[in-house]
């Protein structure tokens, strides 16, 4: 039963969207109908500058981390932590509050997975380095540095489960970028 609690919260902290308020409370506008419509850190900087982005980004990183920490203090599995920043990916992608319309979830993944591991950091920064010469984007470098972390996971704590977890939750970042992805595989 608890587990079942646990990841419908991770769901519904998802939901929370930090651009959509801060953009509310501090600028009295509403990014979903603003610039690409996306309540991520990506466009509320677009829109509304580099501190909007870094309060974005930081906010919806803490969704992620706020979920393995509670996995943790509930004493749960790696495997159930990871699942439960799934749904907290689902929850920000697919939040029922605005009518399934969300952010893309690289802030909550990048959050969640550092609160996992946070040598991680290191991974991401090092992939996303390697990879940006020859991208060119930052959307596909960061994506691409985010293929790297499974094998970094089973790696850094020789689980095979763990790994399994973040293949899974990779997988929801890519699904949520897949339209992206390929307006830059025509291009």
């Amino acid at each position: 039963m608890n587990l079942i609690i646990f990841f419908v919260s991770s769901y519904f902290i998802g939901n929370i969207l930090t651009a959509h308020f801060l953009i509310k409370i501090f600028h009295k506008g509403e990014i979903l109908g603003e610039g690409s419509g996306n309540p991520g850190a990506r466009n509320a900087g677009r829109l509304y500058g580099k501190k909007a982005f870094v309060l974005t980004f930081l906010g919806d990183a803490l969704k992620g981390a706020l979920v393995i920490f509670i996995g943790r203090m509930l004493e749960l599995s790696a495997l159930e932590q990871l699942i439960g920043l799934a749904f907290a990916l689902i929850g920000h992608i697919r939040p029922v509050f605005f009518r399934f319309r969300g952010g893309k979830g690289i802030s909550t993944y990048i959050g969640g997975a550092l609160a996992f591991e946070p040598l991680l950091a290191v991974v991401i920064i090092i992939a996303f380095l390697i990879t940006y010469p020859f991208t060119k984007s930052f959307t596909l470098s960061g994506l691409g540095s985010f293929l790297v972390l499974p094998v970094a996971v089973d790696f850094l704590h020789n689980s095979v489960t763990s790994m399994w977890g973040f293949i899974g939750i990779t997988i929801i970042i890519l699904l949520a970028h897949i339209k992206n992805l390929i307006e830059k595989w025509k291009s």
